[in-house]
Parts: C-alpha cells; structure tokens; sequence
C-alpha cells in the first residue's frame, strides 16, 4: 500500500482528517511555527507554542510531537515536527523531506492527514509523506499498522501529481531491492521489469542466455553461468515523444544475488547481498517514470542480471573472458563480478550513441569505506560527474565527485589479456573500479559511474524519509536529471 497525495480541498483547520502536520523550527528562544501554521496557531487562540513547548517540544530536526486538538480545529490530533534551525530564513528542502517522512511514519494506522509542510517546498513535503509511509509487507503474516493512507498538501495538482509519481518510482525500486532473491533472480526480475515498462508503454527487449551466447555477451554468461538460473538482459525504451530533446543511456547492475562466487564473500551480512541489484532497479523505475512524466528526453535502460553463485559450473579465478566487443578479461577475483556484467552492457548501451550514459551500482565496498553508507561516488567525464553529484545533494540523495586517476590502470593490466578485474592491493578499489569501466565507453562520450554501495540499503533503524532495506536512491538524483535535459534548448 502506497500512501496517496491529494490537493487539499479547504483550509487545514477545517479538514475532514485525522490529523494537520504543522512544522517546527528550533528557534533562538524556544521553537518556532514554520511557514504554513499560521491559520492553525490562530485557531488555538496563539496558544499553541504553549502547549507544545509544554510537552517538549523543541523544533529539533525530525522530532514528532502530538497533541490533541480539543476542538481547536477539525482534526482530533495535530503533529508538529521539528526542521531545525531556519538557514538565512529559509528550510532546506531536504529537511522538509525528512520532516514530512518522520510526521508520515509516526501516523501509521491513520487513514489520513492534512500537511501545511507543503507551504515550504511542495515537492518535498509530497515526496517525504510517501517514502516515510513506506514498509514492506509482502512476507508478513501479520502487517502491524497500516501506513498513512492519504496526505492532502496546499498546492497545484500537477505539481503533488509529478511528485507523486517520482515517490512512486523510488517505492517501486525499494519493493524489488527488498523482494528476497528465491522470488527476484534474472527470468523473475526481467519479467517484472517488463511488466513495469509495459504498463508505461515502454519498449522491452529481454536477451535469454542463447540470445546472450549468440551476442557475445561474456561477462554476463561468465558471472552467471555458476547459477542454476541463467542470466538475462533486459534492454527497457522510452522513445521521448515526437522531439526529444536528448537521448540518455542508463545502465544498472542487476546481480539479483551475490555470494562471490569461488571468492565466496564471509558469512556475515551476506544476506544484505540481496541488494546488490539496486542499480538495476533504480534505472528501471527511472525510465518508466520519464514516460509516465512524458518527458521529451530519449531513455534506454540496459540492465544485465545475473546471480553469482559458487557451483561446478562457476567461473574461476584465472579464467578470461571474451566481453561484449571483444576485450578480453583476465577473472582474478570472481567477488568482483558486477564490472563484468557492466562492461558488456556499457559497451552494448555505447551502440546506441547516446547524449550521454549514466551507470548505477552496488559496485565497490571501497565506496563505504571512503564515503560512508550515506554518500555516493560519482565518477567520470568531469562535467556530467560534477552535474550529477551536485543534483544528488540538492534532491537529498548525497553525492561526492570522485576522481579517476590514470595511474591506477596499470594495476589492471593483466599477464594474458587487454584487462584485469581487479589491481591486486586494497588502495584505491572504487576508483579503480570506475577506471575498468571506463575501458568500455567510447572516447568522447560524457558518461558517469555512480558506486551506491552504501546508500543502497540500509540495515539500522528509519530516520526521516528512510527506511530499513532498500532506499530507491538514485532514482530522485536521475529523475532531476532527465527534468533539467527535458528543459534545455
């Protein structure tokens, strides 16, 4: 169940809800009522910072606090939340995100709630109701509380629809990241992505495992070919409408497993590995939403899956394989298989002499380790890299511009072929990993590599917008994207 968005119908005060969000600032003497709460604080007589503070109110960024309205307004129960401290005067929109979150996930089990966090930042309040709401239910016998069931926001109707929709593609990549892989593996998650696309009216093309032998796609076949259940290559196509106005490539790694392989990974936390397609589902959900936006900009996601699995059949450290175009890659450690699978769908992605190309991926444990689970790495053509990072704080997803340096691709040279997986020492393995990739684009072509290690999942308790598991990122980061290419001359 997806919290639904409504344009309000009258005045907060007098809504037919079950609760009025007003929000909270933290003030230099005590808190402060934030933009939007006006009409509220004079229905309870100016009184109503009183009663709040007298409760422990604070302002403090994502702080919930409810009261009974007594009659005040319609609503039996107002919800202040904290956004901190005013910066020159204004709220972030990435506060009023998480407010809007942590407001929506402390009313679960209402059926509905009136939000004057809108009167800040309209999309944010929108996009932080639905994503704070969200929780995965589909395993549970037993589902607890329902989440929020509607929020009505103050604003114009295609605005909370636009912003609806793009929430809604983030939910649609948590609920694959968080589908566990006996139900998600390549046949099962192309099936799902075709799906998704043709309810858009998005052009899908799957390649099976012949399609693949026949194509030459050996990084697919290669990390695959140690699963019971074959690899696929899901090709998804938004045409752009009549005049597009740019022609973007996504690509994203769907290993709908990872154990490994040979180089099996350590026991503990393995089970995260479920995770370890959320780039795959992040450029999937982006491209159905740019044709559900119809945005005038030309998108092709393509989306190699695979499940890395140690067997008989599996590859071997030492083996080389012969990737989409013919660079051969000399296999040193099998763990580091989603450059592979990449590689051959950046190459196969390349044909299509895109604007431009953006990768997503679970790709490197180095990105934690440099950047911690809640900021991504961005890598590549200087340009788009710095672009992307940029859109990705602005949005709330954070985001580092990355260097790529030459002198790391000597340690992917390789005794008996053009490439290595890895360099062999521990410095440097996300750039590194960036620079392999880099192999496969074509000169000139700006492209970026976005390692979402760490702010893929995550695995401790909700705060703001975020919950556990899966957290759609960076579908907002590329939904900004497309929106500004769809406005350019």
């Amino acid at each position: 169940m997806t919290t639904e968005l409504h344009p309000a119908s009258g005045p907060a005060a007098s809504a037919d809800v079950d609760a009025v969000i007003v929000g909270l600032l933290q003030g230099e003497s005590g808190p402060e009522l934030a933009t939007g709460a006006d009409a509220i604080a004079d229905a309870f007589d100016g009184r109503l910072l009183e009663q709040l503070t007298a409760v422990g109110a604070t302002g403090k960024a994502d702080e919930v606090t409810k009261i009974p309205t007594g009659g005040a307004i319609t609503a039996p129960l107002l919800v202040a939340v904290g956004l901190g401290k005013a910066e020159d005067g204004t709220v972030p929109g990435t506060r009023v995100r998480r407010a809007s979150g942590a407001a929506a996930r402390a009313l679960a089990g209402s059926g509905s709630a009136h939000s004057t966090l809108g009167a800040i930042d309209l999309a944010a309040a929108a996009e932080g109701s639905v994503l704070g709401a969200y929780t995965f239910t589909e395993y549970r016998r037993s589902n607890g509380k329902t989440p929020l069931g509607r929020v009505d926001l103050d604003g114009e109707a295609a605005d909370i629809e636009r912003a609806a929709a793009i929430a809604q593609a983030v939910v649609t990549t948590r609920d694959l990241i968080n589908t566990p892989p006996n139900d998600l593996y390549p046949a099962t998650f192309a099936e799902r992505a075709a799906a998704l696309a043709a309810e858009a009216g998005v052009e899908v093309e799957i390649l099976d495992e012949q399609a693949l032998a026949d194509g030459g796609y050996g990084g697919i076949l290669g990390v695959g070919q140690g699963s019971s259940r074959p690899p696929r290559l899901v090709r998804l196509t938004w045409a752009g409408g009549d005049a597009p106005r740019a022609k973007v490539a996504l690509v994203g790694k769907g290993i709908t497993f990872d154990t490994g392989g040979i180089s099996i990974k350590p026991a503990a936390n393995m089970d995260h590995m479920t995770s370890d397609m959320s780039g795959a589902a992040a450029v999937i959900a982006t491209t159905v939403l740019a044709a559900k936006l119809n945005l005038p900009v030309a998108v092709t996601a393509t989306v190699p899956m695979a499940e890395n699995m140690p067997s008989g059949t599996s590859y071997r450290p030492g083996d080389v394989l012969r990737m989409y175009g013919g660079t051969t890659v000399e296999v040193l450690n099998t763990d580091a298989e989603g450059r592979l699978i990449l590689g051959d769908a950046i190459a196969r992605a390349a044909e299509d002499s895109p604007d431009l190309l953006v990768e997503v991926s679970t790709l490197t444990g180095a990105q934690q380790v440099a950047l911690g689970m809640r900021t991504a790495g961005v890598m590549g053509t200087e340009e788009l890299r710095d672009r992307i990072a940029a859109l990705g704080r602005q949005v709330g997803e954070d985001a580092w511009a990355m260097p790529l340096p030459d002198h790391l691709r000597e340690g992917l040279d390789s005794r008996v072929a053009d490439l290595a997986n890895v360099t062999g020492n521990r410095w440097g393995g996300m750039l590194a990993a960036g620079i392999f990739l880099r192999e496969f684009v074509p000169d000139g072509l700006a492209w970026a590599h976005i390692d979402i290690a760490g702010p893929s999942f995550h695995t401790g308790g909700p705060y703001g917008y975020t919950t556990k598991g899966g957290t759609g990122v960076p579908v907002r980061t590329l939904a900004a994207l497309l929106q500004e290419l769809a406005t350019e001359s």
